[in-house]
């Protein structure tokens, strides 16, 4: 076995043809070049690629492929240290920690990137114990006419610029060795990627369908021109970090789309990604985007839909979706706040593997408000060098900061953080929107009410909508309207077709004027398109009561004048903890402080995160320190946006079991969509605690075996929750 050509990556594809080794280290070193290019790092990326499976060399790995081929006990031979090694040994030798850190994605490259000081110590005793041996592996690879690229020396602006490159060059690395090797076992799969229409493509759909729709018949209309004609004009600046602040109601979701598309194509970005932080916004927007833009251009990449293991019944069109939530290779990009900023601090290599997409794109960032506080620190500078150029040693990308209610991050941005420090607005005269917006009046309630007060005024009122911080005050206020007729009640305890039918019902009752009175937790406040005469709001953070405004008047025609927006605070209701209580703190203040017609002014805004901001540690887990030391794992678990797990539950809800049941036959990308709508997501303590109530039906999934409330939903069996807030 001395000809290199007697040396495989992998066993037979469904050609019987073997993987041969230096031919798949290649084309990766190539498929990485090619992404890494992106951002000025190719040459790492090829050489990373070039040493990724030198183990392979070695005759115990390839007698490995061989017995397991013909079927005999085989055991896996690890190989990912061997090239990882021979870098960290040349680092040795030419005194340059460059070589010693691109060890990190080689040994990673499976099983994830490990702490530095940790892979440190096991590359020096694999060198001591078999260095010569990967000597030998190298000179086989040198003997195949493949040369090791000489690198220069890179100084970085700082550590955490340092820890972000290595992790980028990781994502290349994963991502072509994925490539390469369905390109071996599963060639017609990888013959369908890649295949989006392209960005002018999409922007001609776009002018197309808004040519449709805009008109100047009410001031709501007007303004959404304006905002769509101002990000039009926008989007020819040059890349870096833009604010788009449009009032609730204002077409942020179209116009955020034709900035992205058009600054895109002026500046040759490659995709727009737009994070959204609630899932119920994520399907409102990528079904928005679908009807203008086809169903083949917008891949939506959320944990709902995270398909388990098993094809059977995938469409081709099933099956793209699901290949381009792999990587991201797609024109357009719809996802959770969480899915894309937990994948950008992340160790693994499933959820590494996209975010080399992320250089020269343009990130639009919905309800940037919503950035959890004590994370501020490290969110804020993964998107400071996102947005950098790459000349300077960044990504070249556009991040857009998009809200009704900004959440001042001038603030906290220091010298480190200029490109976030100096945004631009994309709509340089947002104030007089919010002002021709004005379609509300608020009421400010400071002197505390019991629910049974709060029942006799929503009694009285024909069509009324109640937002509260908690499922437990919910509950409390459900039972006080217990004997109040045309009463409904939203929050994540029922499933989605649960919430959907209750919403249609609402709607219509809207519409044709009839009574309705709806009680919900903040579920309702985002990506919910409803339209009351009057909404109390539960005292809570200043953006949440914005959003909650946002359901009242919203397209401005209610003859008798602006809705009621009525802030109050409930007497015995629990506050949740965290930085939802500093911030409810925070709007207590400033409603005391000011008149309450200050809520129409966008400043206030400012004040108030400028205050929060002031008060919380932007970095309370440390997360910078452990970046800098190159402790990946560390950082992984330490950067989480929700605290809990959750787990999916199916409820005995409609068309559930038989949705349960067909997935369960065939698992897939179809079967999986199909019962999502039939899932509530618990908290993973709920389940190991209240076992008695839950059946594991599958990896990962629960069937509900308790009651399942008409009103309520999931309430058998589930703990107080009291602090639980949606």
């Amino acid at each position: 076995m001395g000809e290199t050509r007697d040396f495989y990556a992998h066993s037979p594809g469904p050609s019987g043809r073997w993987h041969p080794l230096v031919e798949h280290l290649v084309a990766v070193a190539e498929m990485a070049r090619s992404f890494a290019d992106a951002f000025g790092m190719g040459d790492l990326a090829y050489l990373v690629g070039l040493l990724h499976d030198l183990g392979k060399f070695n005759p115990e790995f390839q007698r490995y492929l061989r017995d397991a081929q013909a079927g005999r006990p085989a055991s896996p031979v690890p190989h990912a240290v061997w090239g990882a090694c021979l870098l960290y040994g040349l680092a040795r030798v030419r005194g340059t920690d460059v070589w010693k850190e691109l060890a990190l994605p080689i040994l990673g490259h499976h099983a994830g990137l490990e702490d530095a000081g940790v892979a440190a110590t096991k590359l020096n005793a694999f060198w001591q114990e078999r260095g010569h041996e990967v000597v030998e592996a190298q000179n086989r690879l040198v003997a195949a006419g493949v040369r090791l690229p000489t690198l220069r020396v890179r100084a970085f602006a700082s550590p955490t610029q340092r820890e972000f490159v290595i992790r980028m060059v990781f994502s290349a690395l994963v991502d072509a060795d994925y490539l390469d090797t369905e390109r071996h076992f599963a060639p017609e799969q990888a013959r369908l990627r890649g295949r989006g229409p392209s960005l002018d493509v999409l922007w001609q759909r776009l002018e197309a369908a808004q040519r449709e729709i805009l008109d100047d018949s009410t001031v709501v209309n007007r303004v959404r021109r304006e905002v769509y004609e101002a990000c039009v004009r926008a989007a020819s600046g040059p890349p870096g970090v833009y604010r788009l602040t449009v009032p609730t109601g204002g077409g942020k979701t179209r116009s955020g789309l034709a900035f992205a598309l058009r600054h895109a194509l002026a500046h040759g970005l490659r995709r727009v990604i737009v994070a959204i932080p609630y899932t119920s916004i994520i399907d409102q927007t990528a079904r928005v985007y679908r009807e203008i833009l086809g169903d083949e251009a917008v891949v939506e990449h959320h944990s709902a839909l995270e398909v388990p293991e098993g094809d059977e019944g995938q469409g081709e069109a099933q099956l793209l979706q699901r290949l381009a939530t792999e990587n991201w290779d797609a024109p357009i990009v719809v996802t959770t706040t969480v899915q894309l900023l937990e994948s950008l601090l992340s160790n693994k290599p499933s959820k590494v593997r996209k975010i080399h997409r992320l250089s020269r794109a343009v990130i639009l960032l919905d309800e940037v408000q919503a950035l959890p506080p004590e994370l501020l620190h490290p969110t804020l500078d993964v998107l400071e060098l996102l947005a950098t150029p790459v000349e300077e040693g960044g990504f070249g990308s556009t991040v857009v900061l998009s809200t009704a209610t900004q959440p001042a991050l001038e603030a906290v941005c220091g010298s480190e953080h200029p490109h976030l420090a100096r945004a631009t607005e994309i709509v340089p005269d947002f104030p007089r929107h919010f002002a021709l917006l004005r379609r509300v009046e608020y009421e400010w309630r400071p002197d505390a009410m019991t629910w049974d007060e709060l029942t006799g005024e929503i009694e009285r009122l024909r069509q009324v909508l109640v937002v509260l911080n908690s499922r437990r005050d919910a509950f409390a206020l459900l039972s006080a309207l217990k004997d109040v007729p045309h009463v409904f009640h939203l929050s994540t305890l029922l499933c989605g077709a649960h919430r959907r039918r209750i919403l249609d019902e609402v709607k219509r009752r809207l519409s044709e004027g009839e009574p309705v009175r709806l009680v919900s937790t903040q579920v309702v406040e985002a990506g919910v398109d409803l339209d009351f005469p009057v909404v109390y709001r539960a005292v809570g953070p200043l953006d949440r009561i914005v959003q909650a405004a946002g359901r009242c008047n919203r397209e401005g025609r209610l003859p008798s004048g602006p809705g009621r927006v009525i802030v109050f605070e409930p007497s015995g209701g629990r506050t949740p903890s965290g930085p939802y209580k500093a911030g409810l703190e925070k709007a207590r203040l400033l409603l005391r402080q000011y008149p309450v017609s200050r809520l129409h002014d966008p400043d206030l805004y400012r004040e108030y995160f400028r205050r929060l901001f002031a008060d919380v540690d932007l970095d309370k887990k440390r997360i910078q320190e452990y970046r800098q030391a190159l402790n990946y794992p560390e950082v992984a678990q330490r950067y989480r946006l929700i605290e809990s797990d959750t787990v999916p539950v199916v409820v005995p809800y409609m068309d559930a079991a038989a949705q349960l049941e067909e997935f369960l036959a065939r698992p897939g990308y179809v079967t999986w969509r199909r019962l999502q709508p039939y899932i509530v997501n618990l908290f993973a303590y709920e389940v190991a605690t209240r076992g008695e109530w839950l059946e594991r039906v599958a990896d990962g999934l629960y069937l509900w075996k308790g009651a399942y409330d008409e009103r309520l939903g999931v309430v058998e069996g589930y703990a107080d929750p009291a602090d639980l807030i949606v």
